[in-house]
């Protein structure tokens, strides 16, 4: 009996102290300041969804949540009984030392500042970065993600990005896929450009405009390298170039042109051929 009467007694002092009623109200900020944070994100990635990029409501987002932690942070620590003015200032000198410690990230948020306001790509673009080849998945201070097209995450620092060559491949929505091939000297050239130029036409997926893209590129011990050109709709890539390579393929054999390959020659020690 005097044992519970003990325990009520603690409980009642427990619940009743200000450190219980801190911590309650600290856990109920931290829950609504949640659900505020993740509903103004909401409302926010809504209202510009038809009106910025998605890269742009991409930094948005990501602004107001890590805005919205850091306030909702300090505001529980302060009903928790830390002094906030001073866990400031260690913050201010360890935010120093960090930075002396990690002048490569200094440098990449220096270059992610400068990608963000020159916009070479945006999120969803197929690009090429640093012999890399894949789609952009997200774009932040420190570096971009790629997901490449075998499905690999791809993490490239802004540092390497802003001093390499990045080549945007879907920026336009028009592009010209070049087939290179090789035909053996003697081969009637004006009567092969006139087939393959009205094989731009039998093809639905190939435009109309602008025309295609014949070139005599060069002349070499194989044979005569030829370059043909057509455009198309950028999301058609894969069926285009499949569609090119038999069609070519198909036409040369139709008009008995060939594509010479390499002969090599085998001789024995007694200087044969064989």
């Amino acid at each position: 009996m005097f044992d519970q009467i003990n325990r009520n007694e603690v409980l009642s002092q427990v619940f009743n102290s200000d450190n219980f009623k801190n911590l309650t109200r600290a856990l109920i900020y931290f829950v609504i300041g949640l659900i505020l944070i993740r509903l103004t994100v909401a409302i926010v990635q809504k209202i510009t969804r038809k009106r910025v990029s998605r890269q742009s409501s991409m930094i948005v987002n990501k602004i107001i949540s890590y805005s919205g932690m850091t306030v909702l942070l300090f505001v529980v620590l302060s009903e928790l009984g830390v002094n906030v003015t001073a866990l400031l200032g260690a913050a201010g000198i360890l935010g120093i030392a960090l930075g002396v410690a990690s002048q490569k990230s200094i440098g990449n948020m220096v270059s992610g500042f400068f990608l963000l306001s020159e916009k070479p790509f945006e999120v969803g673009d197929a690009v090429k970065i640093n012999g890399q080849v894949g789609s952009v998945m997200d774009v932040d201070l420190l570096a971009v993600k790629i997901k490449t097209f075998d499905n690999m995450l791809v993490r490239i620092p802004n540092e390497v990005i802003i001093s390499n060559e990045v080549i945007n491949i879907t920026r336009f929505p028009l592009r010209r896929l070049d087939t290179a091939f090789t035909v053996a000297y003697g081969t009637d050239l004006t009567t092969l450009e006139a087939t393959l130029r009205a094989l731009a036409l039998e093809i639905p997926l190939i435009l109309d405009e602008p025309d295609p893209f014949f070139l005599i590129k060069d002349f070499t011990e194989r044979g005569i390298t030829l370059t043909y050109g057509v455009w198309f709709l950028k999301e058609n890539y894969a069926d285009v170039k499949n569609a090119i390579a038999k069609a070519i393929l198909s036409k040369l054999d139709e008009l008995d042109m060939k594509i010479p390959y390499p002969r090599f020659t085998i001789s024995t020690d007694q200087g044969e051929p064989r």
